[in-house]
């Protein structure tokens, strides 16, 4: 009589354990790596206070943290620095969205349409290289000095980076994939459901954090050609009144905000990832 055959708990303790192990050490250079973070923005900050403190640089120009810090609770118990605030942060929020939207749809199309993609290759390249600041003053004049001129400027940005950025991950999926599909008597819809759109969705969600610095970008230029109200606003504001304490308070505020749009958008592709 053969011998039965037993479970290799062991193996699976073995593996057990190194997973819990892998994990550890995972955290622990997440904390790490954290830590150091820190450190860089703390020496800096307390550099950058000690140095106006002392005298060393220019407080006229470059200001120091306590000073900024004070500029931006003023602004904030005053009320001034909500509807600034708002309006950036809404022009950004509808500039990232519709340009991730839109983008993607259009690399959708190029790929379905090989015909098209081949047309509109050499326009994309030449329209992505051009500065988007000389395209301003013509936004304006089609759209009129506002918000929709500001977020047109965003979608100058955002738009065809993602195209662009989308579509290449569209022509990298394994070739072999299709085939099977097509092997099949698979439609081109077929391809496309089953597999260019699930091997592309990571960089489809990656794209959103590519997007939020991308929309920001896109905003605060913008502004700096025809806000009369906005963060950029009040940064070629403190400029012209050499108020260079609300241009760096102005840029502090950028930095945390887009900062927390990144963190969120970073959340939402960790969930979205783990739940395909």
């Amino acid at each position: 009589m053969a011998p039965p055959v037993t479970k290799p708990a062991a193996s699976e303790d073995w593996l057990q354990e190194k997973w819990l192990q892998h994990r550890k050490r995972k955290r622990r250079m997440s904390r790490y790596v954290l830590s150091v973070q820190t450190l860089i923005l703390v020496l800096f900050v307390g550099l950058w206070e000690l140095a106006g403190q002392l005298k060393w640089i220019d407080v006229l120009i470059f200001s120091y943290p306590s000073k900024v810090g004070r500029q931006i609770v003023k602004d904030a118990l005053s009320g001034e620095l909500w509807p600034h605030l708002a309006m950036t942060v809404g022009e950004t929020a509808v500039g990232f969205l519709l340009g991730t939207l839109i983008g993607t749809l259009l690399a959708v199309l190029i790929w379905w349409s090989p015909f098209l993609s081949r047309v509109l290759d050499p326009y994309m390249v030449v329209f992505n290289s051009m500065p988007k600041v000389a395209l301003g003053p013509i936004f304006i004049v089609l759209f009129g000095a506002g918000f929709t001129a500001i977020v047109v400027t965003t979608l100058s940005i955002t738009v065809i980076v993602t195209t662009l950025v989308v579509f290449n991950s569209f022509n990298e999926v394994d070739a072999n994939f299709v085939k099977v599909i097509r092997t099949f008597g698979g439609s081109r819809r077929d391809v496309f459901l089953k597999v260019i759109l699930p091997a592309s969705f990571p960089t489809i969600v990656s794209t959103l954090k590519v997007n939020v610095g991308m929309a920001w970008v896109g905003v605060i230029v913008g502004e700096f050609l025809v806000a009369k109200i906005g963060l950029g606003y009040l940064i070629v504001y403190g400029f012209q009144v050499f108020n260079f304490t609300l241009v760096l308070s102005s840029l502090v505020i950028i930095a945390i905000v887009a900062t927390a749009m990144y963190q969120m958008v970073v959340y939402i592709e960790r969930k979205l990832v783990r739940e395909r």
